[in-house]
């Protein structure tokens, strides 16, 4: 004989049907409105965390004890955290929202560039060096009418254009933009080496010639 439940002075409920009763019950907001959100309940557990970790490195709150040894190596700890963090800020300070165009303000010349680049790379700036030098190269281009002037285009679609254009370079002009998004965006320190390297590559290109239309020549 299946066991009955009487629920709420009506009639008889196999036990089956009343659990499930119940556990739609308890399951409205009405029983859970003042419980912490996962929110607070994942800061609660991380609280706790640092609260142990505290207490077993200063020797607080009966464990064994490290005295100021153990508070010495949670501010190490602390240092290293930070510094790790301030680390990454920097690494993607130039990436926040992906790629930007290259080239922003149609004003300026290749000769503009080139003389900023050169100020930059006076000064160790190695970074802006290389930025300048590589908008140098876009203008260029663009004043030769090699490519198009075209608002907002990055490196990769120059490199793309400008490989089209001159296939000789195409090489040449892969690699300088990935030296470039290398240094600006990926984070990597630049040097006297990369920026004379695209140098070099502003050099050759201002004496290229694009291919006809419809062939090499």
């Amino acid at each position: 004989m299946t066991p009955v439940i009487l629920y709420g002075g009506g009639p008889p409920i196999a036990r089956d049907p009343a659990r499930e009763l119940a556990r739609r019950e308890l399951q409205k907001p009405v029983y859970h409105q003042d419980e912490p959100s996962f929110v607070e309940r994942i800061l609660n557990k991380i609280g706790d965390w640092l609260n142990t970790l505290y207490h077993s490195l200063t020797g607080t709150g009966g464990g064994t004890g490290g005295g100021w040894l153990g508070l010495v190596l949670l501010l190490a700890l602390l240092v290293v955290v930070i510094a790790a963090v301030w680390w990454r800020i920097g690494s993607v300070r130039r990436n926040a929202t992906g790629p930007k165009a290259l080239l922003d303000h149609a004003t300026t010349t290749a000769e503009d560039h080139r003389a900023t680049a050169e100020r930059h790379a006076a000064a160790g700036e190695w970074p802006e060096a290389i930025r300048e030098r590589l908008r140098a190269i876009a203008r260029d281009l663009e004043e030769r009418a090699i490519v198009p002037p075209r608002p907002g285009r990055t490196a990769d679609e120059l490199a793309t254009e400008a490989g089209t254009a001159l296939p000789d370079h195409a090489d040449a002009l892969a690699a300088g933009i990935r030296l470039f998004d290398d240094v600006w965006y990926g984070g990597r320190q630049g040097d006297a080496d990369g920026y004379r390297r695209l140098v070099e590559l502003d050099g050759r290109l201002r004496d290229a010639r694009p291919v006809p239309l419809g062939g090499r020549s």
